[in-house]
């Protein structure tokens, strides 16, 4: 078992109402996902607002998580560089500041080839003990990734685990399960969206945004211990609010509409260019909310 595995939230990052991070926020957002029963937690994901945060910005981030987290659930850090030698900077920062698993996106500004695939993974791996999780969101980066690909990858020393993020996520989930080796781990994104029916193909694991993840741990139990109708009555409760979290744009805006609205951050601010919501927005969020015992405190 990868150290990445079973429900594995990505952080959002607080600011305050003028901009600036918010360390006091992301804190309770750490210990609300602790006591959810979470089994890992990322920062630097897509749903971190990453595009917007400097390199000391992440770096505070990622320490202030591990710190919070203490070693109770391994903490995986986002590498989303541009080329081989950025990424490996990224890694071995995170691997410096206490992360135990890099989630690695491919570089996207120049798509690379299948071999030169091989190449970037295998020099990223290679730079930190870190365990390597390969990040397959091609809607993000341009860049596809064939399960022979992806098989290829997990052959190499240090990259444990895939998260797929190439819709339809279940059929690619089943593609790659059964073209890579037993010890390379498949997991789920986009917010959960399809996290049942990528767990009956094989996958271990799921990495939601990070407001609903007491919601969440008991329809994955439920799974787990084979309640299957339970588990997608109480998934589709869930729906509504899984589906808005996945609006293009407002994504981030959603995320902390939540969270806020659970008093676990002061402001919702969100950085350029995610966009802060309108108002017909904001009232269709808490509509969706109000039947899952959400209400602004």
């Amino acid at each position: 078992m990868p150290l990445v595995h079973g429900l594995a939230p990505i952080l959002a990052t607080p600011f305050a109402s003028d901009g600036s991070l918010d360390l006091p926020s992301l804190r309770r957002v750490v210990e609300f996902n602790l006591v959810s029963g979470v089994d890992g937690l990322a920062v630097s994901g897509m749903a971190s607002e990453t595009f917007a945060l400097t390199a000391d910005e992440r770096a505070r981030v990622l320490r202030e998580v591990v710190d919070v987290a203490a070693g109770a659930v391994p903490v995986v850090a986002g590498v989303n560089a541009t080329s081989t030698v950025t990424a490996v900077e990224q890694a071995r920062a995170a691997a410096a500041d206490g992360a135990a698993a890099l989630m690695v996106l491919p570089p996207y500004m120049v798509k690379p080839t299948p071999a030169q695939l091989v190449d970037f993974y295998a020099d990223v791996a290679a730079a930190t003990d870190c365990e390597v999780m390969v990040q397959d969101a091609p809607g993000v980066t341009g860049v596809t990734m064939a399960p022979a690909t992806l098989a290829r990858l997990g052959e190499l020393p240090g990259v444990t685990s895939v998260k797929v993020e190439a819709p339809p996520t279940p059929a690619k989930v089943t593609a790659v399960v059964d073209t890579v080796g037993e010890e390379f781990a498949v997991l789920g994104g986009m917010n959960a969206q399809f996290c049942l029916d990528e767990y009956a193909r094989g996958a271990i694991g799921t990495m939601p945004a990070c407001e609903f993840p007491d919601l969440l741990r008991p329809v994955l139990d439920d799974w787990a211990a084979g309640r299957r109708a339970e588990a997608r009555e109480g998934f589709a409760r869930l729906l509504p609010l899984v589906l808005h979290g996945l609006q293009q744009g407002w994504a981030w805006a959603i995320h902390k509409e939540v969270l806020l609205a659970r008093g676990l951050i002061a402001d919702a601010t969100v950085r350029a260019p995610a966009r802060p919501l309108d108002a017909p927005t904001r009232a269709a969020l808490h509509e969706v909310l109000t039947p899952l015992g959400i209400t602004t405190r």
